[in-house]
């Protein structure tokens, strides 16, 4: 079992600067406290999430940390040129003295696949090519690489320059879709699961993964997180904050429609976000209460899943209540996991 924390760059009160600075700071943290990975998610024409470009933030929190492993959950592939990706990726990886780890993600805000110029059903055809695509050019390095496919075609690339790591660890994001976890386990990716799947779903898509590969999946699990000296105030202080953060991704799906604007398909799209961003899921799924209860959750994670990173979105609402949070974690919490682990 791996640490690691989910970095949205979220902006309630401060303004954008300050908001980025923070979570930056919080990266640092992790850093110093020998967590696993940071992760870092990608939002477009968002308010709230401040992160549109996962490259140059990974870039400069690489520049701040010396031991944990940064990803992106994940390149919004569809909406990237494969080959620049590689190019980017394999760029972070020498930046960061081989500490990169890489994610896929399809992307489904209405927004987005409307100012990238790319249909809803395309999303995850594109993500797949992608994947295949960038992974390819990233670790063929004995020869020029060609890919043919229905949206990227190019023809004996050699990128430079080449990552430090042999092979970068790459996972593909899902909300548990049985063909992206087929796709994943034919090539032996790991997965990037939901702070909204439960714990049961997350054993499905473990068992379904392994059935076609031989070997469980490595998991990102996403988790949200607030430890508090009671179970009743981790809960109260933890709601708000998951229920503003449902709000503002369902509002970020939303725009005003323009001529080409096709109602049926955002209409899907903006549905599946809704149901994707559940409030009440992210609360029942979290590690949230107190330090006992916290452990309890983790433990029954640690229990099901063979090869996982618990990865904690911690829920305060500005910089010293998360790293309050996260120093509360590592001293109440991680402890006793880590050393109980081999018992569970």
């Amino acid at each position: 079992m791996k640490w690691g924390i989910f970095c949205l760059f979220e902006r309630f009160n401060e303004d954008a600067c300050d908001a980025i600075e923070n979570q930056l700071k919080l990266i640092e943290l992790v850093d110093a406290m020998r967590f696993d990975e940071v992760w870092v998610g990608e939002h477009h024409f968002n308010d709230f999430s401040i992160c549109p470009s996962p490259a140059l933030l990974l870039a400069y929190a690489s520049a701040r940390t010396k031991y944990v492993r940064l990803g992106c959950a994940g390149f919004l592939a569809p909406f990237y040129d494969a080959i620049r990706l590689a190019e980017e990726v394999a760029t972070l990886d020498i930046l960061s003295g081989g500490r990169m780890n890489l994610g896929f993600a399809k992307g489904a805000f209405a927004p987005d696949s409307k100012h990238f110029n790319v249909t809803v059903e395309n999303l995850r055809p594109m993500m797949f090519e992608c994947a295949q695509a960038v992974t390819q050019l990233l670790h063929v390095k004995d020869k020029p690489v060609s890919f043919q496919g229905e949206s990227i075609n190019f023809s004996e690339v050699d990128i430079e320059p080449k990552p430090i790591q042999g092979k970068i660890p790459t996972y593909i994001a899902t909300f548990a879709s049985d063909e992206t976890i087929a796709f994943a386990a034919q090539r032996g990716l790991g997965l990037m699961l939901s702070q909204g799947v439960d714990l049961d779903e997350c054993v499905r898509v473990s068992q379904a993964y392994e059935a076609i590969s031989g070997f469980a999946p490595n998991i990102v699990l996403l988790r949200t997180f607030y430890v508090a000296p009671s179970i009743e105030e981790a809960e109260n202080k933890a709601r708000p904050a998951i229920d503003h953060f449902a709000k503002s991704m369902r509002a970020a799906s939303s725009f005003n429609k323009s001529p080409h604007f096709n109602r049926s398909q955002y209409e899907k799209l903006i549905a599946e976000r809704n149901t994707f961003f559940d409030g009440q899921k992210f609360f029942d799924c979290g590690i949230i209460g107190d330090a006992q209860a916290c452990i309890e959750k983790i433990k029954a994670i640690q229990a099901k899943l063979a090869h996982v990173t618990i990865t904690l979105k911690p829920l305060g609402v500005d910089l010293l209540e998360n790293v309050t949070l996260l120093r509360t974690f590592n001293e109440k919490v991680r402890q006793f996991c880590e050393v109980t682990k081999e018992l569970v």
